[in-house]
């Protein structure tokens, strides 16, 4: 389902879009997204990126021109979930926050990656499949594991961008 709060830009692809649920998200021009994924509201994918099946973007989550989103990949944004308050009364939206996500521009998650609040996946970084991302990931470096740490850097970045610390 597409809900009438979706912003598509031009020549946006929804591979079956009777096999997905979108509502208040952006999506903008050129990009493509697979079957059976879900964008929250507050949600903003840019240009050009690629959205593969079976993915979970909730809300808080920004992502930046020509990003590849692996399948299965889960994006979460709740630091502490929970279903009820300690009274025992269910949760409302007043009763929690948003902790967003950005993943910046051409970067790669490998599916079925797993990616915790208040992240950022630096320009041109590689997501390994799998991995749990609990920090912010170096523009360019290769992460892989859980948690995911460091275990290289794509090639042709620029050296001082791993050097400088990180994960």
């Amino acid at each position: 389902m597409i809900a009438s709060s979706v912003t598509l830009d031009p020549g946006v692809v929804i591979h079956h879009p009777d096999l997905v649920n979108l509502y208040g998200c952006t999506i903008g021009e050129g990009t493509r997204i697979g079957t059976f994924v879900e964008i929250q509201k507050n949600a903003a994918i840019a240009r050009n990126c690629k959205i593969s099946s079976h993915t979970f973007i909730c809300e808080g989550v920004t992502i930046e021109d020509g990003v590849f989103v692996g399948h299965g990949v889960m994006f979460t944004n709740d630091v502490y979930p929970r279903a009820v308050n300690p009274d025992g009364s269910l949760q409302s939206d007043a009763d929690w926050e948003v902790v967003p996500i950005r993943v910046k521009r051409f970067a790669s998650i490998g599916s079925n990656a797993t990616i915790l609040p208040g992240v950022t996946i630096g320009e041109g970084a590689q997501v390994g499949a799998g991995a749990v991302v609990t920090k912010d990931v170096p523009s360019h470096a290769i992460v892989a594991g859980v948690p995911a740490r460091i275990i290289g850097r794509v090639k042709d970045a620029p050296v001082e961008v791993l050097s400088a610390g990180g994960m």
